[in-house]
């Protein structure tokens, strides 16, 4: 692509701005991009990130809603099955992570692989997601923190809430306490801040397995009588252990995390899929033996929908267990807190870089090499929440932002197997180099081969020989057939995963609404489901591009193509050790395309209220990137060129450099 046709982004409008895309973030870019983040983090403290971003106060209450209304005796299954469809999105998180280990997270990876318009949109709303769900948190703590006091209003005056009736406004001190402590725990380094994390992760796992010690010894005592009752295994059926997996899926989200962080990791090639792995696993081990317990202790319809756990105890005389357990969900909704915090300055930080937002997200602090101004304009928005607002009403919108994120990561996926990049942008200093480079190679191509002195030795003998033999009439045929073979090859990948994501996306609408008539329903989820089959047959068919292997941080060929990925090379992968191998999602695409879909239909399902506060906050980040992002992007200016051109003009102009 030529210097005219250039780039989708370079100062012009419409929808070549949206899909504009930025290059994964390469050694020579992290060395002149100047302030960066510190390298402190190991696998063991990703685990830490991972775990207690993930395990908050919900299992102390989920288990009890969802076993009386949904599961009953199989709320275990409804556990392993959400572990399941969580592990899909992880599985493409660490694919992405290990190959472009910058911060971000989702929103890194949807603007190297989709483009700047759903780039800016998923990183506006996890922007929301962890303003909502900090401040839900921390507005969380304070009813079970006043149990320690005697009662749900013991809190000493300077932290229990007050109403101010000229307001009609509930204010907590004890919630905004909360955030601007963990706000500044955060400025003061990352390795400190994981720290203390990991100490109140143990503490909160410890109180979880003293649940699953002390409840297996009661239940063997009184013989399990949770799973005698008489309506059997699945009382609800199928559907309600369904149901039942549907909520408490978001009891895993807080995995991605990890990802958020890997700027920060020493080895991001091996650690990061470690660590997403490992705390998912640990997340579903500890939900799944709780749930295990605490059925069998009490029947599901018996239980307390509200202090599930404490209740089961104090049936069986160990009313002390309570304090325990409240322990735990302070400690677990502290180190939530800690989880929700720790991603947002990193992804402001990101997209400051990127220029659609001001550069002073961006920086830096040399001492502590964290994004110190984000931190605190991230606490300082989250504690006004907590202090002035009952958020409990808008937790439905953190979901939207994590489904979200989750499904484009998925759709990069497929992507980068299928219609990687093969070109990338040209900063405006390189452009001269880049034009000098194209008129060489004309007056190269303009050049009689047979003119100049043919007797300066053997080695331009054999480079005119090599020149003649690749100008050849049948070899010329040869490179531009396959060169078309190549553009039908992405045509049709692209549109395939373009019908993939409209089948799914009318498939779970016409499966989710309840006005259509059953025959228009049936009609539209038919079609859909079709599309949606069409274009998941057609990627399996077609070969994947060759440039996945070399794209990112490549983890070179360690996986297979199709489905033919086996679980021993997914286990070798895992646990290698080599600093240079990276993470290849298995099973694609069918892996990616199952997380679309469950994801998609998370989505539709939140309800209207949801979307519509959700809306709102959407439509007011598409005018802050008309006004502000689109004009002051990084890539208003660039040139798009092949990966071939842009290594040879960085090689020269770093050749010249070290020449003056």
């Amino acid at each position: 692509m030529g210097a005219d046709e250039a780039a989708p982004g370079g100062g012009g409008g419409g929808i070549r701005v949206l899909l504009r895309r930025k290059q994964v973030d390469s050694d020579r870019a992290r060395a002149a991009g100047g302030q960066q983040l510190a390298k402190e983090l190991s696998i063991t403290q990703l685990i830490a990130i991972g775990v207690g971003s993930t395990v908050g106060a919900g299992v102390y209450v989920l288990v009890g809603t969802v076993a009386r209304e949904h599961s009953g005796p199989a709320l275990t299954l409804s556990f392993l099955i959400a572990g399941i469809a969580a592990a899909l999105s992880a599985f493409c998180y660490a694919e992405l992570a290990s190959r472009c280990p910058s911060a971000g997270s989702a929103y890194h990876y949807s603007y190297i692989c989709v483009g700047e318009g759903v780039a800016w949109l998923i990183g506006w709303a996890l922007i929301l997601e962890y303003t909502i769900g900090g401040s839900a948190v921390a507005r969380g703590i304070s009813p079970n923190l006043a149990l320690f006091f005697g009662g749900p209003n013991s809190l000493p005056w300077i932290l229990a809430r007050h109403e101010l009736p000229w307001l009609d406004v509930v204010v907590d001190p004890c919630a905004a306490a909360l955030v601007f402590l963990v706000t500044a725990l955060l400025c003061v380094g990352i390795k400190e801040s994981t720290f203390v994390q990991g100490i109140v992760t143990v503490l909160n796992c410890c109180v979880m397995l003293f649940v699953i010690t002390a409840g297996s010894y009661i239940g063997f005592q009184t013989g399990w009588v949770g799973y005698k009752v008489s309506g059997g295994f699945l009382p609800y059926g199928v559907n309600g252990m369904l149901a039942g997996s549907a909520t408490v899926f978001f009891a895993y989200i807080g995995f991605d995390s990890v990802a958020s962080t890997a700027e920060e990791v020493r080895n991001p090639q091996r650690d990061l899929p470690l660590g997403i792995a490992t705390s998912l696993t640990i997340c579903c081990s500890l939900y799944m033996l709780v749930s295990v317990v605490i059925v069998g202790l009490v029947p599901y319809f018996a239980m307390d929908p509200d202090t599930p756990i404490s209740s089961a105890f104090a049936r069986h005389g160990m009313q002390w267990a309570m304090y325990l357990v409240t322990s735990g969900a302070v400690l677990a909704l502290c180190s939530t807190l800690m989880g929700s915090l720790l991603p947002q300055p990193r992804i402001l930080m990101a997209m400051a870089r990127d220029g659609l937002l001001p550069s002073f997200f961006s920086d830096v602090s040399e001492k502590t090499q964290v994004p110190v101004k984000s931190t605190i304009i991230t606490g300082i928005c989250a504690a006004s929440l907590a202090f002035f607002m009952d958020v409990s009403q808008l937790a439905g919108m953190v979901s939207v932002g994590t489904l979200l994120a989750f499904t484009i990561v998925a759709v990069s996926i497929l992507i980068l197997r299928y219609v990687p990049p093969d070109e990338v942008p040209l900063p405006s200093s390189l452009q001269t180099s880049f034009r000098l480079s194209q008129e060489c190679d004309e007056e190269k191509v303009g050049s009689p081969l047979g003119d100049g002195n043919h007797e300066q030795g053997t080695s331009e003998i054999k480079d005119v020989i090599v020149v003649e033999s690749i100008s050849d009439p049948l070899i010329e045929k040869q490179l531009y057939a396959n060169k078309l073979d190549e553009l039908k090859r992405r045509k049709t990948a692209a549109r395939s995963i373009a019908a993939v994501c409209v089948g799914v996306l009318i498939l779970t609408a016409s499966a989710s609404v309840t006005f259509l008539p059953f025959l228009v329903m049936c009609l539209f989820c038919v079609f859909g489901g079709l599309l949606l089959l069409a274009g998941l047959g057609m990627l399996s068919w077609i070969d994947q591009d060759d440039g996945r292997h070399s794209f990112g941080h490549s983890g070179g060929t360690l996986a297979s193509r199709h489905f033919h990925a086996s679980l021993r090379n997914l286990m070798s992968q895992l646990l290698s050790a080599a600093p240079s191998a990276g993470f290849i999602c298995p099973f694609v695409p069918l892996l990616p395309v199952m997380c679309i879909l469950i994801n998609t239909y998370l989505l539709i399902n939140l309800g209207g209220g949801t979307w519509m506060r959700v809306g709102v906050w959407l439509v007011m980040g598409v005018f802050v990137y008309i006004f502000y992002g689109r004009t002051h992007s990084s890539l208003t200016d660039v040139v798009y060129v092949s990966l071939a051109q842009a290594n040879e003009i960085y090689g020269s102009s770093s050749s010249s450099a070290f020449v003056a």
